[in-house]
């Protein structure tokens, strides 16, 4: 695994120049969101489609 550091570096190899302070915070946030959902798929913490549908069903009262 990459220490987020190097990572962070790489990510803004990868950038424009001129991004702002925003756009980079960003990047960071989605790319942290994107380990987590990894890791959480990795140790099974995962819900099938028709568990999603019957949560968001009691959300959206249909």
């Amino acid at each position: 695994m990459i220490v987020a550091k190097e990572e962070v570096r790489k990510m803004l190899d990868q950038i424009p120049d001129e991004v702002s302070f925003e756009d980079i915070q960003y990047h960071i946030y989605v790319c942290q969101k994107i380990e987590r959902g990894l890791k959480d798929i990795e140790d099974g913490r995962v819900l099938s489609q028709d568990e999603v549908e019957r949560r968001m069903s009691k959300w959206l009262g249909r």
